[in-house]
């Protein structure tokens, strides 16, 4: 019984990835937009779209590392 709970609770700690999809989907959408508005600052956007990129990433990793304490923990 305990051990379902655990695959339950991992699960559904896992369903925030679907939002990180998302963002990563909107932060690189964002970025082909804004270099196509304006080309002279494409070179420092890249660098605000791999620093977003970077942050929303770190929220699936967090939402890992909480499944697998819910497992092994």
């Amino acid at each position: 019984m305990v051990q379902a709970a655990k695959l339950i609770g991992a699960g559904s700690a896992l369903i925030a990835l679907a939002g990180v999809g998302a963002g990563i989907g909107i932060v690189f959408g964002s970025l082909i937009q804004a270099a196509s508005r304006n080309p002279l600052m494409a070179k420092q956007l890249v660098g605000y779209a791999l620093l977003g990129f970077a942050l929303t990433e770190s929220i699936a990793l967090f939402t890992l590392l909480v499944a697998f304490l819910i497992l092994f923990g």
